[in-house]
């Protein structure tokens, strides 16, 4: 089971530099269009920046959030030899869910449906929190 786990912390790592390379493509297009200010990355101040380029970086902030419980997560069940089936499928639907929102996020951008996906990530990733915790507390 370990390696199952381990691959959703693959999936999580490869959708994260997806989006950051996306990130940087529509940074560097709204450049070189003049439709942001190259000063604008001193600070990073995206102030009038189109909605490509703040949606893919507002996702690219996401990928640090529920994303890094996820992996201190990972870690702990992995170290404690605590990986199971349970955890797999957790683990497994809330880096699904993170695909989702990430490309709800950056494409359409439907608010609805993206705040659905999400709350149904933070579910998996507290069931999952539960789980493990509860697994070690028995062990």
């Amino acid at each position: 089971m370990d390696k199952w786990l381990f691959g959703t912390v693959l999936v999580q790592v490869v959708l994260t530099l997806f989006i950051m390379v996306l990130m940087g493509k529509r940074r560097f297009k709204a450049a070189k269009n003049r439709e942001l200010p190259f000063k604008a990355f001193k600070l990073m101040d995206l102030t009038g920046a189109n909605e490509q380029v703040i949606t893919a970086s507002r996702n690219f902030d996401n990928q640090f959030q529920l994303p890094v419980l996820y992996l201190f997560a990972v870690a702990f069940a992995l170290q404690f030899g605590m990986a199971d089936f349970s955890l797999v499928v957790l683990g497994g639907l809330f880096v699904l869910s993170r695909l989702a929102h990430a490309f709800i996020h950056v494409g359409a951008n439907h608010v609805r449906l993206r705040f659905a996906v999400y709350v149904f990530g933070a579910l998996m990733l507290l069931l999952f929190w539960l789980r493990l915790g509860i697994a070690y507390l028995l062990a």
